[in-house]
């Protein structure tokens, strides 16, 4: 009996998240800066012999069972983990297959840091592995995107399923016909350092439907005001990288704020009263800027803060209704093993 897992960490969105939208990089070219960190989404896959198939999600008290069949039909129950067995039989083995498929996050799910679109990708890392199929990471990213977005039409960018498959910090890019460049960006070990040093990630217990957010997005950008801050969100990937590279950490924080304002331009359902709230109060207690990451209206929010002031903004959040998260940044996308 073969076992296989797969760890996919999760991204922390910096600068650019939702240029990568085809609606909008189509047609202007989209950037995005983001990092891996050390959150991750665990598959472990089991191959069996009795013509089942299982689907196991106990984090979000799920599970499905069915007969090994060339394709499973939608029902309303784990679908992405269908979405994924379809196109891998698919495209790939031509042939039913027998297995159960156990998964889990270190993080909540609706939490901003990419979380659907990296079990997406950890589930197909362990199908690679499986099955020993031949595909490097800009194929299993650009399949992870197809499943998601073409196959189950949820709305939404690239950028996770990037992210989760190369790892890292990577500055993307993104172009019309689902065209991708990634670029590796060689930050020194004592600037990821610091940024970790300087940053809060805080669980606003507000969990929310990412694609309810970007849908609302969409329907935006034909108005040249929310047309102008997508442009502005685009400058300010450019911008975070020139700053990261320059380990200006004063400029990180501007561009952090200033995407902020410009992501409430887009839309105004990615606040609300509460996340206002917690903003001022953030800054009231040390910080100098944050955002939420992902689509927004809820999820993670980070901060950046002086370290010397950084325990009693920790103090503060953690007296609020949601708590905050240790994290550190990774340099390694999804990887597998066979046990």
């Amino acid at each position: 009996m073969k076992i296989i897992r797969s760890q996919t960490p999760l991204r922390l969105g910096l600068a650019g998240g939702g240029t990568d939208i085809n609606l909008y990089c189509d047609r202007y070219t989209g950037y995005v800066l983001n990092a891996t960190i050390s959150l991750y989404i665990h598959c472990t896959l089991i191959e069996r012999k009795d013509h089942k198939i299982i689907f196991d999600s106990p984090d979000t008290n799920s599970y499905a069972e069915y007969q090994s069949e060339l394709e499973l039909k939608n029902d309303g129950n784990l679908d992405i983990f269908k979405a994924v067995y379809n196109r891998i039989v698919k495209d790939f083995v031509k042939k039913p297959l027998s297995f159960s498929l156990h998964t889990y996050s270190d993080v909540p799910s609706g939490s901003g840091l990419g979380g659907s679109s990296t079990l997406v990708v950890g589930m197909i890392v362990a199908f690679v592995e499986w099955l020993n199929l031949p595909l490097g990471e800009y194929e299993i990213a650009k399949l992870a995107f197809e499943i998601e977005r073409e196959d189950m039409k949820i709305v939404g960018g690239a950028q996770d399923q990037y992210a989760a498959t190369f790892g890292g910090f990577n500055f993307m890019e993104f172009y019309e016909n689902k065209r991708v460049i990634v670029n590796p960006l060689r930050i020194k070990n004592w600037i990821a350092s610091e940024l970790e040093a300087r940053m809060v990630l805080y669980f606003t217990n507000i969990t929310r439907e990412a694609k309810d957010i970007e849908e609302h997005k969409k329907g935006r950008l034909g108005d040249e005001n929310s047309l102008n801050a997508m442009h502005a969100i685009k400058q300010d990937a450019l911008d975070m990288k020139e700053a990261l590279f320059r380990a200006d950490f004063e400029k990180i924080a501007r561009i952090l704020g200033k995407s902020w304002d410009s992501k409430k331009i887009i839309s105004e359902i990615v606040s609300n009263d509460e996340l206002e709230r917690i903003y001022k109060l953030a800054i009231k207690n040390g910080a100098y800027s944050g955002k939420t990451s992902g689509a927004g209206a809820g999820g993670f929010m980070f901060f950046f803060v002086d370290p010397i002031k950084k325990y009693k903004l920790i103090e503060a959040l953690n007296k609020e209704q949601g708590y905050v998260q240790d994290f550190s940044f990774i340099k390694e996308g999804a990887k597998s093993w066979k046990i």
